[in-house]
This record gives structure tokens, sequence and C-alpha cells, in this order.
């Protein structure tokens, strides 16, 4: 049945104003309520959003932030429902009503806007979406104070139909939807709440705490999931329903799915590859910047960013630089001609090293005769730094510099590919030409 539209806070205020105007003392008295509970709302916000943000610095700045946001609304309307149930007893409290509708919707539009930009920060259809979140809900506002919105949920609610012996209307769909994504959002920042507090908890292992965080969200969600069909009124054995749909979804179709979420809490647990280690993964080499229940983060030396499967870091071999310690083995392999003076160019490799201050003293640098070449000897200079996370192509290309300069200045020379040519001429007679006399004969 549709609801009297006299008893909307709007129709009440209007019909009362046309009744008695300006000059009736109901009015003004709420007027100077308001006036006074804007003052206090105001006093008070100014008070404690300083102390809130002091508060949150140190742990809990994601929520601190959030109400010092919604302070002043939710205040102004929790002194203003407090008036007006105080005030109700032989007194018009149809302005208060009516403000109180238009408060309690600007305080959920702020809190929706709040929990959208900062449960998905960095996703950019958040941004588009959230005007038309804070339009909807204006426009629920507006119908509620002019009597629409009862009519419109008995008509969706007439639209109805059954699955067994469940009814299902599409009022009920519509509030399943909206008490899901209320939930979810609810879920979603408890658990960055929580990550928050939990991540800066120093003396917790880094993979332990990326794993209990991982947990506590995915119980939230489920919790949300429960409660929100709960509310609705949808019997909740229906979910041993859906979880034998995923069991057969998990048969069929899902298993590399499931293998990478399995993965990701394995790795986190065993603790085999942590956040910031130095890896090599199918020839790709970085630093590990983020383990998610899915995939793992891994940055690359040139500014790139790889994705890789959780699931790839199990089954295959992972090269960790820094697993144990950060010490690495840098090798730069040169080759001298066979005329050289190996005593003087192994010494000479070696003082190359000592102006470097990230080559490590201990365990000194070596040289190495690694055999005899085609060209020339092969050596092979050795050394340890302790920072590989800065990378090693510029003080390999500064070794490499300083290597060509000393053996230059000491006349040692590097050699290069060299071939003898002999050419046999018609009377039987041959002559042998180097490659660059060969060259310029040509």
């Amino acid at each position: 049945m549709p609801t009297n539209p006299r008893t909307t806070p709007l129709y009440d205020f209007l019909e009362e104003f046309q009744r008695a105007g300006l000059i009736e003392p109901h009015l003004g008295k709420q007027l100077l309520i308001l006036l006074g509970s804007a003052v206090l709302a105001w006093v008070l916000s100014r008070f404690f959003r300083p102390k809130l943000r002091k508060a949150g610095e140190a742990s809990w700045r994601f929520g601190s932030e959030g109400v010092s946001r919604l302070l002043f609304p939710l205040l102004f309307w929790l002194s203003v429902e407090l008036a007006a149930l105080i005030w109700r007893e032989g007194h018009s409290v149809t302005l208060l009503r009516l403000a109180t509708s238009l408060l309690s919707t600007l305080v959920l539009v702020r809190a929706a806007v709040y929990l959208l930009r900062e449960v998905f920060a960095q996703v950019v259809w958040v941004r588009r979406a959230i005007p038309w979140v804070a339009g909807i809900l204006w426009i629920g506002f507006a119908l509620h104070i002019t009597g629409l919105l009862p009519e419109i949920q008995a008509g969706l609610d007439e639209v109805s139909f059954a699955i067994g012996k469940q009814r299902i209307s599409v009022l009920m769909i519509l509030r399943g939807l909206l008490s899901v994504i209320i939930t979810m959002l609810f879920a979603l920042w408890l658990g960055r709440l929580f990550e928050q507090r939990m991540m800066g908890a120093q003396s917790i292992n880094l993979s332990l705490r990326v794993v209990i965080t991982k947990v506590i969200r995915t119980l939230l969600v489920i919790v949300g999931v429960m409660i929100a069909l709960s509310l609705v009124g949808i019997d909740l054995t229906v979910l041993s329903v859906f979880g034998g749909a995923l069991g057969v979804g998990l048969g069929f179709g899902l298993q590399k799915i499931a293998s990478n979420y399995v993965s990701g809490f394995i790795i986190l647990l065993d603790g085999s590859i942590r956040i910031g280690d130095l890896v090599n993964i199918d020839n790709r080499q970085g630093t590990i910047t983020a383990i998610t229940s899915r995939y793992v983060l891994l940055k690359l030396g040139d500014g790139t960013e790889a994705i890789i499967p959780n699931e790839t870091l199990i089954t295959n071999t992972v090269l960790n630089l820094s697993h144990s310690d950060q010490l690495l083995r840098v090798v730069l392999p040169v080759q001298v001609a066979y005329d050289t003076d190996l005593d003087q160019a192994i010494a000479l490799l070696t003082d190359t090293t000592h102006d470097e201050t990230r080559i490590l003293t201990e365990p000194s640098p070596q040289v190495f005769v690694k055999g005899f070449g085609e060209s020339g000897i092969d050596l092979e200079l050795a050394f340890w730094i302790v920072d590989p996370g800065l990378g090693t192509a510029a003080l390999r290309s500064q070794l490499n510099i300083k290597i060509w300069k000393s053996f230059a200045q000491h006349g040692i020379e590097i050699p290069y590919p060299r071939r003898d040519l002999h050419l046999i001429t018609p009377a039987g007679m041959s002559m042998s030409l180097d490659a660059d006399q060969s060259s310029s004969a040509r």
C-alpha cells in the first residue's frame, strides 16, 4: 500500500510553514536549536580533530583521518537528533526532522566517498564512480523526503519470482546488492586498518605480517558476505550449493587460479622469498616489491615491473641473491695478449678495485687465469659487494674504463681476433697476409 505523503518530513514542514508562516514561534526555536547544534558541532570538531590526527600519525592514521573528515557533519547530525528527541514533547520538530534527514544523507555521502577513495585508492574507475554514488544517495534522500520512496519500494516488491520455496523480488535483489556492497566496503576498510597496524609491527617477520593481514581480510570478507545475506533474508544453506559449484569449478577450469593462491601462502609462510630480496626469475633480475595472493611483483633494473604468478616460484628454480645475506660475487672477464706479463696484468687488475667504495676488502678481490683463448689469455677479476640492490652495470663500466686506461699506460694489449690468409699464386708460390693487409689488398 502506498504510504501517506503527509508523514514525510518535507510535507510536515511545508504544511506547518503554510499554516503559521515565519511568525510561528516553534519555527524560530527550531532555527535557534539548529544554529546552536551547528556551533556546538563546529567547536567539538575543532577540538577533537587535531587530537585524532595526532593520535593517528603513529598507528591509526587511516581510521582517524576518516573520522576527522566526518566529524563535523556527524556531530551536527547527532546533536540535532538529540535535540529533536528532547524537544518533541509538546513542541513542533518538523524542521528538526527535515534537518536530520538532510544531515544523515550528508554523512552517508561523505562516508561512502571516503571509503571508496581509501579502499580502492589506486583504481581509476572509482574516481569516475564517486559522483554517481553521491548522486544516487542524494536521489534516495529526495525520494524519501517527498514520500515517493515507499511507493517505489512497494512497486519493486510486487515484481517477483520464485526459486523453489523462496520468493525473490526486485526489491530483495536491490537490497541484497546494497547490503553486500556496504558490508564489503566496511570489511575491506577494517582490513586496511588492520593491515596498516600489522605492517607497522616491526618485531614480527614481514612475511608473517603479510600472511596475517591476508587471512584477516579474507575472513572479514567472508563474514561480511554472510551478514549481508542474513540481512536480506537469504538462507545461508545456499552457500553449500555455492561451495559445491566452486569445487566443480576448481576441478575443471580453476586449477591454475587455486594453485597460485595456495602457492602465495606457501611462499609467505616458508620465507624462501621475502619482500626486498634480489632474485633472478626466468632470466629477469630484480627486487621483490610485493607478494600478493596471486602474483609476485618484481621491479627490474630498468624501472619496469614484472608480474609473475606464484606458481612459477614454486615449480621453477629461483636464484635468490640475498636470501641469507646481501653479499654478491661479481665477475669481470678480461683478455690480454699472449706476450703479456701476467704478474703485471694481475697486479694492475687488482689495483683497479682499491678506490671503489662498493667493493669489499674482505673477502679481497682476486684475479684468476681462466684459460687460453683463441686470441689471448682469458683472465677473470672477481670481487664482492654488499649492496646488490644498486645493480652492477655502473660498477662494471667504471672498472672497465680504469682497466683500459691502466693497460694502455703500461703497454698491455687487449687483443682482438686476427686471421692469417695464405694466397696461392698461379706459379705455385704462396704469400701470407694478416687480416689487415689482406683487407687493404682487396
